[in-house]
């Protein structure tokens, strides 16, 4: 699990999925939640994954995620699951993730980009042109906002088949 600025709380859908999976799901520990650092970040997500692994990040977790994987030896990992990546350029971007870019290459591992239609952090547009430039598969979930917390989706299980549908061809050791 990569989460983006501030972590995921005990409500996010990141975290009732880690209490749902247990020892196979891992959150990446950088040395700041709310001061985030890309380098810090991409170091964070090299210790916790294998090429075994499924990247679930939302939100500047998705341009860690980005960032990591097209700078990682192959194979860095199985696939990356991406919901809610921000909008770089935008006037939500926040300031304390300044250190974070956006990754402008085509992901070496399958990739879907999960968008909603009325994020205020990234517009369906230009989450359409990352999963454009990363390769990757698009999908519009509807009107759920940056899709964290204040969304109030519990433990999303439409999220959570849409991670399944996403994972069912990967063999796992």
């Amino acid at each position: 699990m990569v989460p983006g600025i501030g972590g995921s709380d005990d409500e996010h859908w990141q975290s009732h999925w880690e209490r749902e999976l247990g020892a196979a799901a891992d959150r990446i520990e950088p040395a700041s939640w709310d001061a985030p650092d890309q380098t810090n970040s991409l170091a964070t997500i090299a210790k916790k994954s294998s090429a075994q692994s499924i990247l679930v990040a939302h939100s500047l977790g998705c341009l860690a995620v980005t960032s990591w994987l097209t700078r990682a030896t192959s194979p860095a990992a199985l696939g990356a699951f991406l919901v809610a990546p921000p909008d770089r350029a935008g006037m939500t971007f926040p300031a304390a993730a300044s250190s974070f870019s956006t990754a402008l290459a085509r992901m070496p591992v399958p990739t879907l980009v999960i968008a909603s239609s009325n994020d205020p952090y990234g517009t369906r547009s230009s989450s359409k042109d990352l999963s454009i430039i990363w390769g990757a598969s698009f999908i519009v979930a509807g009107p759920l906002g940056h899709i964290n917390s204040a969304s109030d989706l519990g433990q999303w299980g439409q999220g959570r088949s849409l991670l399944e549908a996403f994972t069912a061809g990967f063999k796992t050791r």
